[in-house]
């Protein structure tokens, strides 16, 4: 019987190189095992340090230290400085960090009166908020009567508490503005900077009218208060032809009653046209 085991081929060695195996260099090990751990180190203190600042951080400003104590309102004309405070909605005690101070200028101008709100913080425990008032220099009827202020801004309605004593501003209604609200507010800030320069005049001043009326064709017309004459002054240069009016105003001041219509349109001239149903010659 064969042994197949006889049959089997003779290992042979491989050719392989030997690795001569190199000695440790253990002072190497030794010194980058010492940086790892310096480094770990320095980066567990900071860490620590961090942590420690945050959480000090945090004590100190969620303490009693930073609690608002105390509330003051500046520049106020007519609101009073509890309305103020009530619209802050700013309670005692809260921590004066955690306040959003541009949120809480916003909620107080939804009042109409207010334009503006700067709300700001006085270390440690004082909040300050500063005011910007609206002043009304006209009347308007929208259907409802309503102020506008000196940028031509509508921005109440009166209430029976509200005065009436300024310039009424007619012309424009509610559907016009509606429909046309970039001509209306150009109209209504043309309007502003004529009651302005009346504002400054000593002869011809804001107490000699009643009424502004304002046209998209013809611009701007002033009504005296005596006689309800009609002032043409149309779109520009105010200034200059009211100075023309001036010169000859003291002369026409008595016999307003009598007349039609004073055109300040042409340049360099005051024409004014008397009212001869006025004056019974009709």
């Amino acid at each position: 019987m064969r042994d197949f085991k006889s049959d089997k081929p003779a290992r042979v060695k491989g050719n392989r190189l030997k690795r001569e195996k190199q000695p440790l260099d253990w002072r190497k090990l030794l010194h980058r095992g010492l940086g790892v751990t310096l480094f770990l180190g320095k980066l567990a203190l900071v860490i620590l340090l961090v942590g420690a600042a945050f959480l000090a951080g945090r004590t100190v400003f969620h303490s009693d230290y930073f609690a608002v104590a105390a509330i003051r309102v500046e520049n106020l004309q007519r609101l009073l400085e509890d309305d103020v405070i009530g619209l802050s909605d700013i309670r005692p005690g809260v921590n004066i960090f955690d306040l959003d101070l541009e949120a809480i200028g916003r909620k107080i101008a939804e009042n109409p009166w207010v334009a503006t709100a700067e709300v700001r913080r006085v270390f440690p425990r004082e909040v300050v908020i500063s005011v910007h008032e609206r002043e009304p220099q006209a009347i308007i009827n929208l259907g409802y009567l309503y102020y506008i202020d000196g940028n031509g801004e509508i921005f109440k309605v009166l209430s029976g508490e509200d005065r009436l004593n300024y310039p009424a501003l007619t012309g424009i209604d509610r559907k016009f503005l509606l429909d046309n609200p970039g001509e209306a507010h150009a109209l209504l800030r043309d309007a502003m900077n004529l009651l302005a320069e009346l504002a400054g005049r000593r002869v011809f001043t804001l107490d000699e009218i009643s009424e502004v009326h304002l046209d998209r064709e013809d611009g701007l017309s002033i009504h005296t208060l005596v006689g309800g004459v009609p002032v043409r002054m149309g779109f520009r240069d105010f200034r200059g032809k009211l100075d023309r009016l001036e010169r000859i105003y003291p002369e026409l001041q008595g016999r307003l009653t009598g007349l039609k219509y004073i055109d300040l349109n042409v340049t360099d001239r005051v024409i004014v046209k008397v009212d001869t149903l006025r004056n019974g010659r009709g």
